[in-house]
Parts: structure tokens; C-alpha cells; sequence
């Protein structure tokens, strides 16, 4: 199993390790609905290193990103970033990911960590353009520092005013005495704050003064499973859940970064989806009935017809009820349709809701 360059910490705080995308990762600190709350009312840490990045190089990078991102990466401008897929040429989706622009001919991409290698030679097979491409995935550590509290928190630590940084864009500055750092206001939680990247060489200084400064604040460490829970109060997709090789963007409700202003992998298929219409879709519910609903489970109209299943589910720290995301046959993906999630031979009465399921 690989390390990121903070494992070590999150042994010696007693982190409850276990192997994600071939990483030995802290799962859980305190508990998840401690660790869930302190990000929903504070500011927590998390240890994403195991993502993965590549730098995208020369005159024609604009266009090879044009060509695997069904979002229109040129309305990008330095500093900003866009969250896309790539379409796999099957209808399905290679992976989520997001786009920075550093330059006009220089990008910088973050993919999922159990998809590097798939991405890297999925790109690498569309490079008909001479472009430079670096997979830097092993070099970077990614600390995701958020909640309402991160840039009060984090401010001692930069000369970027943190609160004042639109949604979705990034600078490059001296942050915790580390020169070059990227400060990037994205993040996978719905309650603000920021991803700072750093080279592996700086992560224990970053980690340490992160803390030090937050401690005020009552900054404290995050495992994944608050991460899921946190990015499913909010609606987000999660690869390999809610999105793969066999779902395509507009079933996931991803119509909004799938663009049809230019040519890309899947265009012509996904155009012409669009104008048909959709069989399926990917719903979010909530459990009317007491329970909870877990990936794999079927979803059953009223006769107790099955018509989907579950992608992703749990019980919501912050409302207390059951709460997930699956895909159902089109006709039943209207708000307030009733839905029933079979759970261990019960039938449990639940309704589609509107995103995100947490309203601040």
C-alpha cells in the first residue's frame, strides 16, 4: 500500500487507517458525526494526497482538454478552475475531474485517485497534438481545509485575503512560510473553505502550521467518512458510485458541464441523447420510513416493482434521516414521487427531494 507524506501523523493521532485506491488512509479520528459537525460549523483537515495530477503543456493544451472534457474549458481564464468528466467514447464516463488554467498554454488537472493510471493513458491515447504531459500525482501533497471557519482561520498563514476568493478559482502565493503554493477555494463538502497543494517535501511544515493556526478555532482532523458523508448531504457524485463506464453525464444530472459549443468525445451521442430523452435518471431521496439505505439496494415503486437501486446512501449526520442518491427509470424522478428502498426484505417508504439535501 503506498503513504501519502502525512500518514505517519495520522497514526500517531490515533486515525483508524484502511486501504482506499491502493493508499493507507485515516477513515475516521473521533468518530464521523464529531468529525461531520465540525466541518458543517467549523473547519476541519483533510489528507486528500492520494488524488491525482497532471500538468498539461504547450500551444495546442486548450485543445486536447476541449477534446476529453464535455465542459467548455474556454471560458477559462488564469486563475480559474471548472469542474468537467470525460466521456468514454461509450456514452459512459472515464472520470470526474477538475480543470485549472495557470497559463494559456499550461493546465493543471485533478482526477480521481483509483482513476490515475486509467486517466493518464485514456488522455495519453487522445495526444494527437504534441502535448506536453506530466503525471505529478506522486509529488503533491493535498491538504482540503474546510467549513465556515477556514479563511478566518487560515488568514494568519497568507497575504491572500481567503475570504474574498471567488468560488472555483486559485492562486499561486506564499502560504505557512512555503513559497509557490497553489490556494484553490474548491473543495468536496458544501461548506466552503480551501485545497492547498503543496510539494511533498513541505507537508509536514504545512499540516503543523495549518494546525497550529486553527487551534483557536478548534481545528481538527477528518477522515474519508465524514467526506463521503459530507459530499452526500450536498448531492455530489462520487466515481465509482454515482458515475462510472456505464452512466452517462445527463443521466447523472451532469447536463450542466456538458456542453455542446464545441466537438468533444461523445458529442454527437450525447447530443442526440439529450434530444431524445433520457430512460433513467440519478435522483437524490430522502427515507420517509426509519432507516438506512446503502449503495446496491433496489429501488421499488409502490407494486413492488423494482425500477433502480442505490448508489449512495446513509444517514444523514446533520438531519438525522436516511438519505441517498440512486437511479430510477425516468418516470418516477419527478420531486415528491414515492419511492420505496428495499432493506434487508423490508420495504422502506422514501420521497424524491430537490439538492442539495442540507440547506445552510
Amino acid at each position: 500500500m503506498k503513504k501519502t507524506a502525512l500518514t505517519h501523523k495520522h497514526i500517531e493521532l490515533g486515525a483508524k487507517m484502511v486501504p482506499f485506491a491502493g493508499y493507507n488512509m485515516p477513515v475516521q479520528y473521533e468518530g464521523v458525526n464529531v468529525e461531520h459537525e465540525t466541518v458543517r460549523t467549523g473547519v476541519g483537515v483533510f489528507d486528500v494526497s492520494h488524488m491525482g495530477e497532471f500538468i498539461l503543456k504547450g500551444p495546442q493544451a486548450l485543445d486536447l482538454i476541449q477534446k476529453f472534457s464535455s465542459n467548455d474549458a474556454s471560458k477559462l481564464f488564469d486563475g480559474k478552475a471548472q469542474y468537467s468528466c470525460m466521456p468514454n467514447g461509450k456514452g459512459g464516463i472515464v472520470d470526474d475531474l477538475i480543470i485549472y488554467r495557470i497559463s494559456e498554454n499550461e493546465y493543471f488537472l485533478v482526477v480521481n485517485a483509483s482513476n490515475i493510471e486509467k486517466d493518464w493513458n485514456w488522455i495519453s491515447s487522445l495526444n494527437d497534438l504534441d502535448v506536453e504531459m506530466t503525471n505529478v500525482s506522486d509529488e503533491y501533497t493535498l491538504l482540503a481545509i474546510q467549513g465556515p471557519q477556514a479563511a478566518t482561520s487560515m488568514q494568519s498563514l497568507t497575504d491572500v485575503n481567503l475570504s474574498e476568493m471567488p468560488y472555483y478559482t486559485f492562486q499561486y502565493a506564499t502560504f505557512a512560510g512555503i513559497q509557490d503554493v497553489m490556494i484553490s477555494a474548491t473543495g468536496y463538502t458544501g461548506s466552503g473553505g480551501f485545497e492547498i497543494y503543496v510539494k511533498n517535501e513541505d507537508a509536514e511544515k504545512l499540516w503543523d502550521s495549518v494546525f497550529e493556526a486553527g487551534k483557536a478555532f478548534g481545528i481538527k482532523p477528518i477522515g474519508l467518512a465524514a467526506r463521503d458523508t459530507l459530499r452526500l448531504e450536498m448531492g455530489f457524485c462520487l466515481y465509482g458510485n454515482d458515475i462510472n463506464d456505464e452512466t452517462s453525464p445527463l443521466e447523472a444530472g451532469l447536463g450542466w458541464i456538458t456542453k455542446f459549443t464545441k466537438k468533444f468525445v461523445d458529442s454527437e451521442y450525447l447530443s442526440k441523447q439529450k434530444e431524445e430523452g433520457i430512460q433513467r435518471k440519478l435522483i437524490p431521496f430522502e427515507l420517509i420510513d426509519r432507516g438506512i439505505p446503502r449503495q446496491g439496494y433496489e429501488i421499488a415503486d409502490s407494486s413492488g416493482q423494482i425500477i433502480g437501486h442505490v448508489t449512495s446512501g446513509t444517514m444523514s449526520p446533520s438531519m438525522k434521516i436516511g438519505i441517498g442518491l440512486g437511479y430510477v427509470q425516468k418516470e418516477y424522478s419527478t420531486i415528491d414521487s414515492e419511492i420505496y428502498i428495499m432493506v434487508r426484505n423490508k420495504s422502506l417508504k422514501a420521497k424524491v427531494v430537490k439538492l442539495p439535501f442540507y440547506k445552510k
